[in-house]
């Protein structure tokens, strides 16, 4: 499931951005033009599909924080809109999804005074000439189309704090949300490793099968396991540590209660460096290679600023793994790292996105308002 495109409004620097998006999609620029509202933008259309968008915008700040501050047209409501557009390319279907949160009017009685509150919700799937709406929210009332193709309402209404697009995956009765809503939940998010001492990275796991890294990186180790025991090939994994560590080997032992995994240095090879003695930066290149090269590849996998405490000999073997995570997955990078940019724009035949600041607005140098860019047009 390819997500084709997506959009914002009215998020902290995104005034009103849409793009088109391509199987890898590169995002450099400076600190402070917006690149991380991008990432979480598309974190928290993941967070209306699970349910818990009003708890992801309220733990970052409030609608307060969220919202675009800058000038609004007069009239205007004051709402932060999230769009995205996927198409299963196997079955030749794009699923559509939309939705506005914004602040509990003054005078209403429902919900608390300052918590996000979703207003409008809309999903649709097109198979041929046309797009088909199968659910339209608007406040607490859901519209739905049931089995007679006709929308009807729904019995239940949502209370502020809801998506009606979880709502109806709850209840098990509409395939197409269902179809949609795997797939956005199976997106994966990785923004910045914890490396300290009590870092989920270092610890040994409960030895489960991990066919996919946690978001935490909790499960590393069974990751490894899994790679080493059941896939029984870690050519390209051994390949990238020795890359970003001069020649070090990566040692799985077979699990029992819990799953580990240690070092060892052409310097020292009668000697297994444990997590807990690596650096931070060595421990967050292997969090990335669990990440990008597990038994089993996410249709998305998001990252943001993966450069941060790698050495610079650590950025062309994380290149590498990202081609190579591009062949099964749909990737999403941002960075600020000029290096990082040219080794991924090399590997995978792209063209980075400069993410600029355009009258104060987070912006793409070179897209136009349709979301492509020029190069795309020629």
């Amino acid at each position: 499931m390819l997500l084709r495109s997506m959009s914002a409004a009215n998020y902290r620097s995104l005034r009103a951005i849409r793009m088109d998006l391509a199987g890898v999609n590169l995002f450099i620029g400076e600190n402070g033009v917006g690149k991380s509202n991008l990432y979480r933008a598309l974190q928290l259309v993941q967070a209306a599909v699970r349910g818990n968008l009003a708890y992801e915008i309220a733990a970052e700040g409030g609608m307060a924080s969220a919202l675009w501050s800058g000038k609004r047209r007069q009239g205007e409501a004051v709402r932060i809109r999230l769009a995205v557009e996927l198409l299963d390319e196997e079955r030749a279907v794009t699923f559509r999804y939309q939705v506005e949160a914004g602040l509990r009017p003054p005078k209403a009685a429902a919900g608390f005074a300052f918590e996000p509150q979703v207003k409008a919700e809309e999903f649709s799937i097109e198979t041929g000439s046309r797009p088909v709406t199968m659910m339209r929210r608007a406040g607490p009332g859901i519209t739905v189309r049931g089995e007679t193709g006709r929308l009807q309402d729904y019995p239940e209404q949502a209370m502020t704090s809801e998506t009606a697009i979880a709502l109806l995956g709850d209840a098990g009765h509409y395939p197409e949300v269902g179809t949609f809503r795997r797939a956005v939940e199976g997106w994966r998010f990785f923004h910045g490793f914890r490396t300290d001492r009590a870092s989920a990275l270092r610890a040994p796991c409960l030895a489960v099968t991990a066919p996919l890294l946690d978001e935490d990186g909790g499960n590393l180790a069974a990751v490894f396991a899994t790679l080493v025991h059941t896939r029984e090939d870690t050519v390209e994994l051994d390949r990238a540590i020795a890359a970003a560590f001069g020649g070090a080997r990566l040692h799985v032992p077979e699990p029992g209660e819990h799953a580990e995994f240690a070092l060892s240095f052409p310097d020292f090879p009668q000697r297994l460096f444990q997590p807990r003695e690596l650096s931070d930066g060595q421990i967050r290149f292997l969090g990335l290679a669990g990440a990008l090269m597990s038994y089993r590849q996410p249709a998305l996998i998001a990252l943001n600023e993966p450069e941060a405490s790698l050495h610079p000999d650590m950025l062309e073997p994380l290149a590498g793994m990202i081609a190579q995570a591009a062949q099964r997955s749909q990737i999403w990078i941002v960075t600020h790292s000029q290096a990082l940019a040219s080794a991924v724009a090399a590997r995978c035949g792209i063209r980075p996105r400069r993410v600029i600041r355009r009258e104060g607005a987070t912006w793409i140098d070179g897209m136009r308002l349709t979301g492509l860019m020029d190069e795309d047009g020629d």
